[in-house]
């Protein structure tokens, strides 16, 4: 009993309390109707579970937006609800044939590739033509059954819905045999068309999620620049954006050489994840090119006069980022000479493996906050073979780890690609396959091998 009375009683509390009490009237009564109240009771207390269950299988769809996990998810539930041993969701492609299948119950790349897709006749032919709810209770002695190809499980008992999308049918939702041994019932084709209605709603927002966020993703792809040739220098790039939610981000790069022989190569991130941060990050990397290309003094003083420029805007703009020069003196080698705007620090990959974090203990604040302060220059001398790594914090930060560690172990796996070509070094570091809980930006930029030395000529020999 609830411990207030003001409370109500949870549902399989309160039918325990009801069936005890009809209990003790059916014995006093010594009459059959008690067992059939008794059952109604415990029936309606079995439909009011069903149907809370349902509520929050619907609840739990609404929120999932990557269409497949969904699709996975919605035959799970269905076969759940209604005790199935066997279920399964058969998409249909424009022309009306099979194109997926999702199961639960039975491993579907083993049935497909075993049997193949399902076909569209039989009783699945029929169901896709009625558009109706189909129920079956002895499917081998049911005309319009087909049998099963080899390596399919035998099943008996068949209940199935269409599942459409916008009044098209996307697909089949169907269950086969309960672990009772019953047939399916008229409360199963109900559980079962209502949990249809609900996945066509989830299945349409997961498929306008999926296109807003290859939208997102293009528009922000079409808004990096393209990377020169910087021949003897080698350069690659990747941008991948984060893996949740589909969002035009502020992360960038760019690299250009300068007048005085020097290449000018930054990587930034706008603050902000909005319809405003890409259209300012094309404005800030835009003005530091510009900045670049006229000065061709330190980095410091670049964006310095960035920083300076962005305090004109009426609306506070930030953003972090290191700027760097690749300078280089004949006969002696490469330099890099950078400042630091409140981002993560570069790493310095040498041919041997060896991992340097660019990291002094003097760096600047993010530019848009306050161009009165100082910004320090730094520079190091880039060993031949060595890879300079530049990235936004999306590349090392994850939920509940601290960032440090993220960099510890971007530093670990770069090592181990020293010497790997510059493109796989970058699709080793950067892929689809990993979690971003942010946009990231890669800039990788490779040294040239030292050059060959020519053999000094012998005394008397032309050229002495």
């Amino acid at each position: 009993m609830s411990e207030d009375p003001w409370l109500p009683e949870p549902e399989d509390e309160a039918a325990g309390r009801v069936t005890a009490a009809l209990e003790e009237i059916g014995r006093r009564a010594g009459s059959r109707s008690f067992e059939e109240l008794s059952a109604q009771v415990r029936q309606l207390a079995l439909g009011q579970r069903r149907l809370r269950r349902l509520l929050d299988a619907v609840v739990a769809m609404s929120a999932d937006m990557d269409t497949r996990a969904l699709l996975q998810h919605i035959v799970d539930v269905a076969a759940d609800l209604v005790a199935a041993r066997y279920g399964a969701l058969g998409v249909l492609g424009d022309s009306g044939e099979f194109v997926d299948l999702i199961t639960a119950g039975v491993d579907a790349e083993r049935l497909k590739g075993e049997s193949g897709l399902p076909q569209s006749h039989g009783l699945l032919g029929s169901l896709i033509a009625d558009r109706r709810p189909l129920r079956v209770d002895d499917v081998a002695s049911d005309p319009r059954s087909v049998g099963f190809p080899e390596g399919h499980p035998v099943m008996r008992t068949l209940l199935g819905v269409p599942l459409t999308v916008r009044g098209t049918v996307y697909g089949n939702l169907y269950l086969a045999d309960k672990y009772d041994g019953t047939p399916f019932g008229d409360d199963d084709e109900a559980l079962l068309t209502a949990l249809a209605s609900a996945a066509g709603v989830s299945i349409e927002n997961a498929r306008l999620y999926e296109r807003l966020k290859r939208a997102t993703e293009q528009f922000q792809r079409r808004m990096l620049p393209v990377l020169p040739d910087l021949a003897p220098l080698r350069i690659e790039a990747r941008y991948e954006p984060a893996s949740e939610l589909p969002r035009l981000g502020g992360d960038w790069y760019d690299a250009t050489p300068l007048p005085d022989g020097a290449v000018f190569v930054v990587v930034g991130d706008v603050t902000g994840h909005d319809v405003e941060a890409a259209p300012l990050m094309a404005q800030i990397r835009n003005m530091l090119r510009a900045l670049a290309f006229d000065r061709c003094g330190p980095p410091s003083l670049v964006v310095d006069k960035l920083d300076r420029a962005l305090s004109t805007y009426g609306d506070p703009t930030a953003a972090t980022l290191v700027a760097a020069r690749i300078e280089h003196e004949a006969g002696v080698g490469y330099t890099v000479r950078w400042t630091n705007a409140g981002h993560p620090p570069p790493l310095l990959v040498t041919a041997d493996g060896t991992v340097h974090v660019l990291a002094p203990e003097q760096h600047g604040i993010p530019v848009g906050v306050d161009p009165a302060l100082p910004r320090p220059d730094h520079s190091r001398p880039l060993p031949w073979a060595s890879t300079l790594l530049l990235f936004t914090d999306g590349l090392i930060e994850r939920r509940g780890q601290d960032i440090d560690a993220g960099l510890r172990q971007l530093a670990e796996r770069a090592a181990t690609l020293a010497t790997a070509p510059l493109h796989a070094l970058c699709d080793a570091l950067i892929t689809r396959r990993d979690a971003y809980d942010d946009d990231v930006a890669l800039l990788a930029l490779r040294v040239p091998s030292a050059p060959e030395r020519r053999p000094r000529p012998q005394e008397g020999q032309p050229g002495s």
